[in-house]
C-alpha cells in the first residue's frame, strides 16, 4: 500500500510539473497564471483566522516529544497526529494535550473605552442650575426657623 501511495505522490509531482511547463512556455499563459495566483493569495490572507479563535495545544507524541501545536478553538481537541520538530517522524500520533489558551484576546465591546458623555445644552444647564438655587434657598429656609 506505501509503493502504490508513492506512486501516486510521483505521477501527481510529474504531472504538475509537465503543466508547469506548458504555463511557462507561454508568456500569455504565465501572465494568466500570475494574475490567478495572485487572487487566491488574497483570498487566502483575508479569510485568515483571527488570533482569538486560535487554540495553542501542548502535545505529548508518541515518540516522546512534547511540542505544541495549534488549532481552531470550536475543536475540543487538537489534531490526532502531526509531525515531530524534534525527531522529524510524522506523522507521530498525539497521546496526551492540554490546551495553553487563546492565542489573542477576542474583541470585546465592554471593555472598550467609552464614549465621551453628551455635553448639555445652555438651556438644560440654566433649568438645572434654577432647580438647584430653589432647593439651596428652601435649605436656608428651613435652618432659618
Amino acid at each position: 500500500m506505501a509503493k502504490d501511495l508513492e506512486g501516486i505522490q510521483q505521477a501527481a509531482h510529474e504531472e504538475v510539473d509537465r503543466h508547469l511547463k506548458e504555463v511557462y512556455a507561454d508568456p500569455e499563459l504565465t501572465a494568466a497564471h500570475h494574475e490567478q495566483l495572485t487572487k487566491v493569495w488574497k483570498l487566502i490572507q483575508s479569510s485568515k483566522t483571527p488570533p482569538h479563535r486560535i487554540m495553542p495545544w501542548r502535545v505529548r507524541l508518541y515518540c516522546g516529544h512534547i511540542v505544541m501545536t495549534s488549532c481552531h478553538a470550536e475543536n475540543d481537541k487538537p489534531p490526532r497526529s502531526t509531525k515531530c520538530p524534534e525527531c522529524r517522524k510524522g506523522p507521530s500520533r498525539i497521546v496526551a494535550f492540554e490546551p495553553i489558551g487563546l492565542a489573542g484576546e477576542p474583541p470585546n465591546s465592554q471593555t472598550a473605552t467609552p464614549s465621551a458623555p453628551r455635553k448639555s445644552s445652555r438651556a438644560e444647564l440654566e433649568r438645572r442650575i434654577a432647580a438647584l438655587e430653589e432647593k439651596n434657598q428652601r435649605l436656608r429656609d428651613e435652618q432659618a426657623i
